[in-house]
């Protein structure tokens, strides 16, 4: 009914199409609409089709103009690719901008022509995540999962878990399941292996997925591993490494002698190197040690002339 409603004739094939039924089923609602009291017809010929009587509508009352422009803003955004809802979501929108009251789709369709939101990065690539499918029909199912996941150091271990929920955080998805009794959060690139069980699960009642990831990456800030690295910085070097680092360290990075948290040595190691001369460490010494042996094998493919 809000499809028949942008005032043109569709054929039953197009409506079909669209609505990814069959015509049979089309004409069948044809009926039930007619039935209800909605003037729809039937056109025969080349040039007819079904439509609505002019001037007839369904309406969505009582929007305000933020309401209609937040409507106008919104759009799939590449997460919902992933998950195949993409589609769900345009033709959920296309419905809602339909049933709006004249006045209110020029009023959206100003909005949607003045702000555009783009969530995606300029060069991250996204997280690889090929059981994403599998992942969403247990959450939605409250069906248990077999996981075979792979953590951050590369240790490899299978598990039954109860997932909870999906969660897009920039372009990386994770899992928050129960395992064993803990809620965990598992990073969905991470998982080698999903299988959806027969088995369903409870869930609990007091469990709130925005509040849970709320608390989650709180604690993640405050409890994630710390590598410690003191540095000699140059006018050059503190430049460069306030461009990579967090907004919230930057005012700490400046010429001289400073202390930054990389979390790991690998992170430091491939920042670092990027500095060259502009950034000395002088703690810990692993780490000058591991510049050191890099820049000598530098040192000795570079400083030779290129073989044939």
């Amino acid at each position: 009914m809000l499809l028949l409603q942008d005032e043109r004739r569709h054929t039953a094939e197009e409506l079909s199409r669209r609505l990814e039924v069959s015509p049979r089923t089309i004409y069948r609602d044809l009926d039930a609409l007619s039935s209800a009291g909605v003037p729809v017809y039937a056109q025969p010929g080349s040039t007819g089709g079904i439509g609505l009587l002019p001037g007839w509508r369904t309406q969505l009352t009582g929007l305000t103009g933020p309401e209609i422009q937040a409507l106008a803003s919104a759009h799939p955004i590449d997460a919902l690719d992933d998950l195949g809802l993409a589609g769900p979501l345009r033709s959920a929108l296309v419905k809602l901008a339909a049933a709006l009251p004249s006045v209110q789709r020029t009023a959206a369709e100003h909005a949607r022509q003045r702000l555009h939101i783009d969530g995606s990065s300029w060069f991250g690539e996204k997280d690889p995540v090929p059981h994403l499918t599998v992942l969403r029909e247990a959450v939605f199912q409250d069906r248990k999962v077999r996981l075979a996941y792979r953590d951050f150091e590369g240790a490899r271990s299978t598990r039954v878990v109860d997932p909870y929920g999906l969660v897009i955080k920039g372009d990386h998805w994770y899992l928050v399941a129960d395992d064993q009794g803990v809620t965990k959060v598992f990073r969905g690139a991470r998982v080698e292996g999903a299988r959806m069980l027969t088995d369903t699960f409870a869930r609990p009642a007091e469990f709130e997925l925005r509040a849970f990831w709320k608390d989650w990456c709180k604690r993640f800030a405050t409890q994630r591993a710390r590598y410690e690295v003191t540095l000699r910085l140059t006018a050059e070097g503190a430049e460069a490494l306030a461009a990579m680092r967090p907004g919230s360290e930057r005012e700490r990075i400046r010429v001289g002698t400073v202390t930054i948290d990389f979390e790991r040595l690998s992170i430091a190691l491939s920042q670092l190197v990027l500095l060259g001369r502009g950034a000395e460490v002088l703690e810990p010494p692993e780490l000058r040690a591991r510049l050191g042996a890099l820049a000598n094998d530098l040192s000795a493919l570079y400083g030779t002339r290129p073989r044939s």
